[in-house]
């Protein structure tokens, strides 16, 4: 289960932070996500991802749906396993 927690607030911008808990772990917002467009981050390594300190992935699922398709990321295991990525990973 997901959960959100809000943090702390700004009452003139109405801007917050909080954390984000999934079952990968848990994320401090705001964060930088990465877009992982069919199943892959293009322009970045695994270990640029490491080194950038990515914690979430925001992935497509109409792009996945389209390329890949739903069957070869459930055969995978699911997306986590198909895309080898341990961390949180966000699908809209």
């Amino acid at each position: 289960m997901t959960v959100f927690t809000v943090e702390t607030r700004d009452p003139k911008t109405r801007a917050r932070t909080g954390t984000l808990r999934t079952r990968r772990g848990s994320v401090q917002t705001p964060i930088f996500m990465p877009v992982a467009t069919q199943g892959s981050v293009k322009a970045l390594s695994q270990e640029d991802l490491d080194l950038l300190g990515a914690r979430l992935i925001l992935a497509n699922s109409y792009h996945l749906y389209l390329r890949p398709g739903c069957e070869l990321v459930q055969s995978a295991g699911g997306l986590a396993k198909f895309m080898g990525y341990p961390g949180a990973i966000l699908t809209d």
